[in-house]
């Protein structure tokens, strides 16, 4: 499941992952959440936490992450991934080299669980 973080500044999303990650709560909760945001700013920051409830992706969730990532690769401005999952630090870290890369806009950062409000206070940053 995906639950929001509210308190975000207006140009931000974030969520919680807790339990299975399904592609229905891409679907319905981050991907209109995301799409909502960009209908009122060029760009948008990303907070991701998987936290220690959180268990797993199921397949179509982790196909969804990637389709929406990529979608909006430019529009991105800033994306925290805060997990101690050690594959997805990892991948959140290969993203991040692939965007500055390509020369497309945009920073991605990884926190452990312990840096949770590090990561909000990063997002909510003038960059």
């Amino acid at each position: 499941m995906l639950e929001p973080i509210e308190g975000l500044p207006d140009n931000a999303v974030g969520f919680t992952a807790k339990g299975n990650v399904t592609a229905e709560d891409y679907e319905t909760v981050l991907i209109p959440t995301v799409e909502d945001k960009l209908k009122l700013h060029e760009k948008v920051r990303l907070l991701y936490h998987l936290g220690e409830e959180f268990e797993r992706f199921e397949a179509g969730a982790m196909w969804d992450d990637a389709k929406v990532g990529l979608a909006h690769i430019t529009d991105w401005e800033k994306i925290a991934i805060v997990t101690d999952v050690n594959w997805i630090q990892q991948a959140g870290k290969i993203f991040g080299f692939a965007i500055e890369t390509m020369s497309v806009p945009g920073d991605v950062k990884v926190f452990h669980n312990d840096e949770l409000e590090e990561a909000i206070k990063w997002i909510g940053e003038e960059w």
